[in-house]
């Protein structure tokens, strides 16, 4: 079989598996929303609300049909792209609440995936770069602590040091509320970017500060990851034979290692980034519940605590696709950076 066949044929192997994994998704968090103790309709009215208004409120929501009824409908609304309608929050579509939140949780993630790449790649660099120093042990013990660590621990830690104590940054929020007049205002709900698009550097400065300390708890934990990748994957690459050929042609120990050993020792980096990255889109909820972040993930958390069933489904299924769509684009960027994949 062709380089160009086995490649096709392992292509469309993967995207045949798109609708059956998010149908499984679909599936399991809608079964398992409706097993789980507890009645939204007592979560809206209240446990003493009227019988009458509980016995309307669930033929309104259409939780008085039987459950695979409850089941086609929720599918059927699905395959037209229609994600359903909150609960809990006076007829606000789903989609619009992704709308509103998940720009806060992709800037978020963005900042803590360039905080965890330039800690975590750097570690791993000197790490590998000095085997058996101190740099050496260094490394393997920040990847064990970092990815160790309860990551609502370390917010609450970072925020009680540099938020209460030394009132260097702000305990919370994405922008102050004292100063809405100058929250940025654009097309992309990044306040990073609309701010600079707009010429706006003091509403910049004031969301790079109110960054600060989420993106590097999140950045920080995740770091670990990146440095134990990085670490593993160098000192293999650095005893392979074309490394030890190199070697001897002369060449500087750093051009090894920058050239020729730290790029392909990066290719399962990028990997574990991209799935990282796509999973972090669903909302770093911890993070997000600790310094009280708007994103999707405090929205989520807010969702489930309410027992909103069509936010909390709607929420997961977008999530869901990011995570399913970023796998298949890696798989496939894999594939064709090596062949043995496709075989």
């Amino acid at each position: 079989m062709s380089r160009s066949r086995a490649l096709q044929t392992y292509v469309v192997a993967r995207l045949l598996l798109i609708p059956l994994m998010l149908w499984t998704v679909t599936t399991v968090v809608f079964l398992l929303l409706r097993a789980t103790p507890g009645d939204v309709v007592d979560a809206i009215l209240g446990p003493k609300a009227p019988a009458a208004q509980k016995i309307a409120m669930r033929s309104q929501l259409g939780l008085d049909q039987p459950l695979w009824r409850q089941y086609a409908d929720y599918m059927g609304d699905l395959l037209h792209f229609d994600l359903g309608t909150s609960f809990t929050s006076q007829g606000e579509t789903v989609w619009k609440i992704i709308h509103d939140f998940f720009p806060a949780t992709v800037e978020l993630t963005l900042f803590s995936m360039i905080v965890a790449m330039i800690i975590g790649i750097s570690a791993g660099i000197l790490s590998a770069s000095r085997p058996n120093t101190i740099f050496d042990l260094g490394g393997r013990l920040f990847g064990i602590i970092t990815y160790a660590l309860p990551m609502f621990w370390v917010g609450m830690l970072l925020k009680l040091v540099f938020a209460v104590q030394l009132g260097w940054f702000p305990d919370g929020t994405r922008f102050p509320v004292r100063m809405l007049s100058l929250r940025p205002q654009g097309p992309t709900g990044l306040y990073t970017l609309d701010s600079l698009l707009s010429g706006n550097i003091q509403a910049f400065g004031i969301t790079l500060h109110h960054l600060a300390l989420p993106s590097l708890t999140l950045g920080v934990v995740l770091s670990g990851i990146f440095e134990r990748i990085v670490r593993v994957n160098l000192q293999q690459t650095l005893q392979a034979d074309y490394v030890e050929a190199a070697r001897a042609r002369g060449i500087p120990e750093r051009r090894i290692l920058v050239i020729h050993a730290l790029r392909n020792a990066l290719i399962p980096v990028i990997t574990v980034l991209g799935l990282t990255f796509a999973a972090m889109l669903g909302g770093a909820v911890l993070t997000e519940v600790t310094f009280s972040w708007p994103g999707l993930g405090n929205r989520l958390y807010i969702a489930i605590s309410d027992r909103d069933y069509a936010t909390v489904q709607g929420i997961i299924i977008f999530v869901s696709v990011i995570i399913v769509l970023a796998s298949i684009i890696i798989d496939i960027v894999n594939a064709y950076v090596d062949p043995r994949i496709r075989y």
